[in-house]
């Protein structure tokens, strides 16, 4: 599943919003990890703004932690 370019890049994203859960869901496994930016082809940047927006959503109840 290794892309060429960034997402978020191609997309001209600035900034990951915590909130967009939908978009959070796709760069996070089953078992409910962060997949790692080789798999995702996400770029340094981004990667660190996206494992951001993930904790924060989960802080915030938006995301779970675990998958039971």
């Amino acid at each position: 599943m290794k892309n060429e370019q960034c997402f978020f890049c191609s997309q001209g994203v600035k900034q990951i919003d915590y909130k967009e859960t939908e978009t959070l869901r796709r760069f996070v496994s089953q078992q409910a990890k962060i997949i790692d930016p080789i798999h995702t082809g996400t770029c340094a940047k981004h990667q660190r703004l996206l494992a951001q927006a993930i904790k924060r959503a989960r802080f915030m109840g938006l995301l779970p932690f675990v998958k039971r």
